[in-house]
């Protein structure tokens, strides 16, 4: 079986899958499959489960993890490999000559990742393709495995694939309306501790919500008061957060009585575990808002700023309820215009 894995993977690859899992046990079981029927009726209990076949050529990727994920006890080793787009790129002789990197990038991400979601164009991807050499990155295919019942354990790229090592951790969540579209619900806690779904254009990789722990406990918040090292961000993810435009949606937000203009910016459920108790009852009572205080009073956006900055909007709005807003929105207008302030 060793001679067939090198012959298959590499040395290296069999080399880092062997930390994992034992090769020799009878009940590890290892394939190069896309098929989830191909998981069952093996007769012995299965420990661990190793997949050589890329996660790119899966049909179905959730029903096939959901598949894993049936097969194993809770804390059992799954591990399999992907490609990122980026290291398909780099394969290819286009994705290489700077000339026409970008119009290949731009066709290969409309064929492979546009296509796909839209109603119409779907069945024809897929009858091309049969689902195969799908674009993926390395966030949605890690938050996918999240979004499966499995807790990251370790990732390494090796031959310009990713493999990742992975244990179950409880059930799937079978999300069935998973978000891949240009415009992105994010579940924020409102007034009076409300969940409330906040629209944004999208600046991450789908099932990127699924990876906000993982981020988090791996890396911490960095300087911007954002998650560090966030691999998550889409390519034009950043760009679109310097200048604010990922946040023109949030007008819906407005419209609906959730948010107003001026205010405390919303925050996920896991964020708001992480501010002090007092503040955390302050912004609880008001309304969240688009334009946050930081802003206004031209604060830098790391943690302990912006919060110092909603402590000090938060005591001026409670003592002037009605003008305060105001007075803040006009604050923001002359900083962003004139003091040139952006986003970080």
């Amino acid at each position: 079986m060793v001679h067939e894995i090198i012959q298959k993977a590499g040395v290296d690859a069999h080399a880092y899958v062997s930390r994992f899992v034992n090769f020799e046990d009878e009940n590890t079981l290892v394939l190069s499959t896309t098929n989830p029927f191909n998981l069952l009726n093996h007769g012995n209990k299965v420990t661990s489960i190793v997949n050589f076949s890329k996660v790119n050529n899966i049909r179905y990727i959730n029903k096939f993890f959901e598949a894993v994920n049936h097969q194993l006890e809770t804390g059992s080793i799954y591990m399999g490999c992907f490609e990122t787009f980026t290291a398909k790129r780099r394969k290819h002789w286009m994705g290489r000559t700077p000339v026409f990197r970008t119009v290949y990038g731009v066709i290969e991400f409309i064929f492979n990742r546009v296509f796909p979601k839209l109603w119409g164009f779907k069945k024809i991807y897929f009858a091309l393709t049969r689902g195969r050499n799908r674009l993926l990155s390395k966030a949605e295919v890690l938050g996918r495995l999240v979004c499966c019942g499995f807790e990251i354990v370790e990732y390494k790229e090796i031959n310009s694939r990713v493999y990742f090592a992975v244990k179950k951790s409880g059930q799937p969540s079978f999300d069935m309306k998973p978000s891949y579209g240009p415009i992105y619900k994010m579940p924020r806690i409102g007034k009076n501790g409300k969940t409330i779904h906040v629209y944004k254009f999208r600046t991450m990789h789908p099932y990127s919500e699924y990876l906000q722990d993982y981020v988090l406990n791996r890396h911490g918040y960095a300087q911007t008061g954002k998650p560090a090292n966030d691999f998550r961000l889409t390519p034009w993810g950043n760009f679109l957060r310097r200048y604010w435009l990922d946040e023109l949606p949030q007008l819906l937000n407005i419209l609906k009585g959730e948010m107003k203009l001026v205010g405390i910016r919303p925050v996920s459920e896991r964020y708001l575990q992480d501010i002090p108790d007092d503040l955390r009852i302050l912004r609880l009572s008001q309304k969240p808002g688009c334009i946050p205080p930081y802003v206004a009073l031209n604060k830098a956006s790391d943690v302990q700023s912006v919060q110092h900055a909603e402590r000090i909007y938060l005591e001026e709005k409670i003592r002037r309820p009605y003008s305060t807003d105001i007075r803040y929105l006009f604050k923001a207008i002359y900083v962003i215009v004139f003091r040139k302030k952006r986003s970080a």
